[in-house]
């Protein structure tokens, strides 16, 4: 069921809704956990680059999701602008951090007792990182960041329990420049290098959702 309106409330069970955005609607789509309470986390998830494909339904993307809920965390991931049925254009990552702002501050707005978990995937994991700066994350969770090909010169590794997943055989991001720069933050992420894995983790799904549900309830909130 699709839900919108100017003040929507955070649903009470699975639903797609429509945010009100910088640049108009915003698609976002909310999923719990079996159980849940006004206390239950909630994680944000940023998809991949729009331009090349990216939206909230990439499986690596849903993947997180899944990891999340079987974890006990609400996964709320959503489209960017221009992006399914989110309104507006491509705007090089500006726009795109702007969106997800708005929809961590609906989020908080709507569950101000819920702590925030950020997440994303290639473009997403930048996105994520950046929006990071402004809010108080309790868990990051980084799958393929693109360094190299987007800057990261003025990206702070954030300050919460960091999950860092990247593929050796990555054939778009060079693993080498992304494992260099994850060991020279500080506080450093929990690297996790999978081998003989694609960029799109193909036929590595499963061990993806592992290793982020494994690094989740380890830490329990």
């Amino acid at each position: 069921m699709l839900y919108t309106g100017m003040m929507m409330a955070f649903p009470v069970a699975n639903a797609e809704v429509m945010l009100p955005g910088p640049a108009g609607g915003l698609q976002a789509l909310v999923e719990f956990p079996q159980d849940s309470t006004e206390s239950t986390p909630v994680a944000v998830i940023c998809h991949p680059h729009p331009p090349d494909g990216g939206s909230m339904h990439n499986k690596v993307v849903s993947t997180l999701a899944k990891a999340f809920t079987d974890s006990g965390y609400i996964a709320v991931r959503f489209n960017f602008r221009g992006v399914g049925a989110s309104e507006g254009r491509y705007d090089q990552g500006r726009g795109e951090l702007a969106d997800c702002r708005t929809v961590i501050d609906w989020a908080l707005a709507q569950r101000p007792q819920s702590p925030l978990a950020l997440a994303g995937f290639s473009f997403g994991a930048w996105v994520a990182l950046k929006a990071a700066e402004f809010y108080s994350p309790v868990r990051m969770v980084s799958i393929a960041p693109p360094v190299g090909f987007r800057d990261f010169g003025d990206v702070r590794p954030p300050s919460c329990p960091w999950l860092a997943v990247q593929g050796e055989a990555d054939e778009i991001v060079p693993p080498a420049g992304v494992l260099a720069w994850l060991n020279a933050q500080n506080p450093a992420p929990e690297i996790v290098a999978m081998p003989e894995t694609s960029h799109f983790f193909h036929g590595k799904l499963v061990p993806l959702r592992e290793h982020v549900k494994r690094f989740l309830q380890a830490l329990p909130l």
